[in-house]
């Protein structure tokens, strides 16, 4: 196998709503935020779906690189329900094979709320249910050895079990890519995934928000300093301004694809982080791996939803 990933097993909810909607509930634009079931239901209550499809971020990537003819599997903790049967269904038909056998779990599959605003921004509200619950029981550390890169998601880490089921992960892997996931994910996570950048992880995923963040700095060139003393593969996104790597002291740019009818930039990252991949997979060089990231990424972001 080429690319195991791990991550959210979660079931995107696409909506269409106003900005009103989201200063109403008090959300912020593009960001995500862990709800519970109540409030699931509550702004469920008041919203018309547009598309129900397996999701979460990492899964999402690994869907991409299936398509792009790679060999790869995701680890994923869901119920044996509803929602839990769609959402394995959906990785299958996508030969995706799902390294996770369902049993019945105290808590549902989990559900994340898309939210599209009329700029194409999303904002997600995210019911983990027994997705966030995963454990080093679930890791397959046979399967993980198989594979050439372990691709981790940044929203699934946190303290307790799913941290225990990332150390099993890391101590199992060849090479380990993450990525940061959300601004909301650094900021509650910045000791420990400053950690795992500096000293565990082999290839980091980013935009450029999260990983000013991480570094508490409000300069890009300051990024770029950190970066280079690192003896890692660190891509980071930076929306208009293109893509860009540091790879030890080498700096790789790409632009942004313009003129792009965009709908809604769901997935945006997940896509480009599967272009980016599939080529770093078959040895080719950076530049190339970043153009394939950028078209990736034009794809997804001029349909609705976050699987080409």
């Amino acid at each position: 196998m080429k690319i195991l990933g791990i991550g959210n097993a979660i079931v995107d909810v696409i909506c269409k709503v106003s900005d009103e909607f989201l200063i109403k509930n008090s959300l912020t634009k593009s960001t995500m935020k862990l709800i519970n079931e109540v409030e699931l239901n509550s702004l469920l209550s008041s919203l018309k779906i547009e598309e129900t499809i397996s999701g979460g971020s990492v899964a999402n990537s690994i869907v991409g690189l299936s398509q792009l003819g790679n060999n790869v599997g995701f680890i994923g903790k869901i119920n044996d329900d509803y929602f839990g049967q769609i959402y394995e269904n959906g990785l299958k038909k996508e030969n995706v094979k799902f390294i996770y056998s369902k049993k019945k779990e105290q808590m549902p599959t989990g559900t994340c709320l898309i939210l599209v605003t009329p700029d194409s921004e999303r904002t997600m509200c995210t019911y983990l249910g027994t997705a966030g619950k995963i454990s080093e029981n679930d890791i397959d550390d046979k399967k993980i050895r198989e594979a050439d890169i372990t691709f981790l998601e940044g929203y699934l880490w946190d303290k307790g079990e799913p941290k225990k089921a990332f150390d099993k992960a890391i101590q199992s892997s060849k090479n380990i890519a993450m990525t940061l996931s959300d601004l909301f994910c650094v900021e509650r996570h910045k000791e420990h995934f400053l950690e795992l950048v500096k000293n565990q992880l082999n290839i980091v995923f980013a935009n450029e928000q999260e990983i000013m963040s991480l570094i508490d700095t409000d300069k890009f060139n300051d990024v770029i300093s950190f970066a280079k003393e690192l003896n890692k593969v660190i891509i980071i996104t930076r929306g208009s301004k293109g893509s860009m790597v540091i790879n030890k002291k080498n700096v790789f740019e790409c632009p942004a694809q313009n003129n792009l009818k965009i709908v809604d930039l769901t997935g945006a990252g997940d896509l480009f982080a599967a272009g980016f991949l599939d080529g770093y997979i078959k040895k080719l060089p950076i530049n190339d791996c970043l153009t394939k990231g950028t078209k990736m990424s034009s794809k997804v972001i001029q349909i609705l939803g976050a699987r080409i």
